[in-house]
């Protein structure tokens, strides 16, 4: 079980920082997965930049979200959302939340995201909005309440994706790999909607959405173990740097071609 444990920590860390790296995260945001050995914790980072957290950042928390060790270092605020999630959802197993630009036009204006291509399945039929002033009034828009983190627990009811007015969206998953695959396809889908809508809107018409079949079919596809690990993979090497643009060579220098041009300029001046 110990290395199971390890096993997802580490994980857990190299999750935030693909999800940095791909534009999902910047310095905001978190990413939490549930105790492999216990369904009533779950492991959540320090509060820190995604792209900087290490396994040693990572913290076990109740599903109430207290620290199940007296912290020794600051705590994210809005935990209860991925607590209160884990009450309410025992399938689920990994929680993102986040506010990528990709996402924000949408919960902004509060037009749904719809998937516009098969990669974009993942996040299902069209996601719920969660408008925290419809229960809470004037907040300052973070989740730190635990019936904040209920009444949205209950917003996404069974769904994989919810978008959170005017400020974000929490996405969930089956698992580590799942999740990430599953946030970083509905950034991707979002800006394929927006750029869609802006085509279509000489012609009056809104982003058409994959019909409802192709959404389960496709879906399916992209939860795939084969599908996921290719794209962990991907991903993966991107934040070690083992992508083909980081390992192509540098362009050569300038000053290697100067003693050349130096000759040819000396020989020029003596046929002068």
């Amino acid at each position: 079980m110990a290395d199971k444990l390890t096993g997802i920590i580490d994980e857990l860390a190299l999750a935030n920082r693909i999800l940095a790296r791909e534009g999902v995260l910047d310095a905001f945001g978190h990413v939490s997965a549930r105790h492999p050995g216990d369904p009533g914790r779950y492991l959540l980072s320090r509060s820190r930049s995604p792209a900087l957290i290490e396994p040693a950042d990572v913290l076990e928390f109740t599903l109430d979200s207290e620290p199940v060790r007296p912290p020794t270092a600051q705590l994210y605020a809005e935990r209860v959302i991925h607590g209160c999630i884990y009450q309410a959802r025992p399938d689920v197993t990994a929680i993102c939340h986040h506010h990528a630009p990709a996402v924000m036009p949408f919960v902004i204006a509060g037009k749904p995201i719809v998937p516009v291509f098969h990669l974009g399945a993942a996040i299902g039929e069209e996601p719920p909005f969660w408008d925290q002033q419809d229960e809470f009034g004037d907040t300052n828009l973070l989740v730190v309440k635990p019936e904040e983190g209920r009444s949205l627990a209950r917003a996404l009811g069974d769904h994989a994706v919810v978008l959170m007015n005017r400020h974000g969206a929490t996405v969930v998953g089956a698992g580590l790999k799942e999740l990430v695959s599953r946030a970083i396809f509905m950034c991707q889908n979002a800006e394929y909607q927006l750029r869609a809508l802006l085509l279509r809107a000489f012609m009056l018409g809104a982003a058409p959405s994959l019909p409802r079949g192709e959404i389960k079919l496709a879906g399916e596809i992209s939860a795939l173990p084969n599908v996921v690990s290719r794209t962990w993979e991907y991903w993966s090497a991107r934040v070690e740097g083992g992508s083909s643009a980081a390992a192509a060579p540098a362009p050569a220098r300038r000053e290697r071609v100067k003693p050349a041009r130096r000759a040819v300029r000396r020989k020029a001046r003596g046929r002068r």
